[in-house]
């Protein structure tokens, strides 16, 4: 038999039964975590599927293993959930976004968020719905974009990313926060367990006749993680890595999904200006922490070689 076959193509008992032990590992220790979900049956045989179909295809799911792993962890976050650390920031949050960027209008004051409340078109709402739809897709996007173009590009992006979101899972525990939503549906009074909420973006949902939004956000793991907005953070990171790696042709357009995304986030209630800034604070730091620190670990270093060669 071919070698280098036989090392791109598993079908040694050894990686069926890693591959079951972990698939099997998971799917017990989400049941006792967040209960059964038939998406983590898709996400499994999807995973099985691809890493046994063929050489390319095995390649193609170890490298993006790294956003699986990140999926899994902020799908866990909801069996611990951020507001049995420390108290949520509902009314402080409301008054500092006023403070800063309060909007005068008939003698009072509204935050930019009251403001697009009483202040909305369909138009911007279908622009405010397809910007905030691009929130994952792109950076996946240009995930795969690198993975068949720079594999040491693709892989310093994907592990950037991670850390980021590590970053801001990190400071969702320090700093609990209430999005603009909650405030208009429940005041500044603190109630455990609240389920998610579309907010504005339940504007694009009806325009269509669709519940694209409605069910995205069914799903939420803690709607008590407004600050830092990561919505805001994942176009930074695409932004500067295109520009990282002289994509230029391409920057105009994530630039524009950037702006756009930080648009909506303000314009559907989701978030705060000031979460809206703690996100770009979050990604830009989180930046120059893996480029400056991290990519200097040998650790780390070690695991991209690694992985390089797996998916060479």
């Amino acid at each position: 038999m071919d070698n280098t076959y036989s090392n791109t193509t598993p079908k040694s008992a050894r990686s069926w039964a890693i591959m079951l032990l972990l698939s099997l590992g998971y799917l017990v220790l989400s049941y006792l975590l967040i209960g059964f979900k038939p998406e983590q049956l898709f996400l499994i045989g999807l995973v099985n599927v691809l890493y046994f179909a063929s050489a390319p295809t095995r390649k193609f799911i170890i490298g993006f293993s790294i956003f699986i792993v990140y999926w899994i962890i902020f799908d866990y976050m909801k069996a611990f959930p951020n507001y049995w650390v420390n108290p949520v920031h509902i009314e402080s949050l409301y008054n500092l976004e006023k403070q800063l960027f309060g909007i005068h209008t008939n003698g009072t004051v509204l935050t930019p968020n009251e403001f697009f409340l009483q202040h909305h078109y369909p138009a911007t709402d279908v622009l405010a719905g397809i910007f905030y739809l691009c929130w994952i897709p792109v950076p996946l996007m240009f995930a795969g974009y690198l993975f068949y173009t720079n594999r040491k590009a693709f892989l310093h992006f994907s592990l950037a990313f991670v850390f980021i979101n590590l970053i801001g899972f990190v400071i969702y525990y320090i700093y609990p926060a209430a999005p603009p939503w909650y405030v208009q549906e429940y005041g500044f009074t603190f109630h455990a367990a609240t389920p998610g909420n579309t907010a504005g973006l339940a504007r694009f949902d009806q325009f269509f006749g669709v519940q694209i939004f409605h069910g995205l956000y069914a799903k939420s793991s803690n709607v008590f993680a407004a600050m830092p907005s990561l919505h805001s953070a994942y176009p930074v990171i695409v932004l500067y890595y295109a520009l990282k790696h002289k994509l230029y042709k391409a920057v105009p357009f994530f630039a524009l999904v950037m702006v756009g995304i930080w648009s909506a986030a303000v314009y559907t209630s989701h978030h705060y200006v000031c979460d809206v800034l703690s996100g770009i604070t979050c990604a830009v730091l989180g930046l120059i922490l893996f480029e400056k620190v991290l990519l200097k670990n040998k650790a780390i270093t070690s695991l991209i070689n690694r992985m390089l060669k797996m998916m060479a």
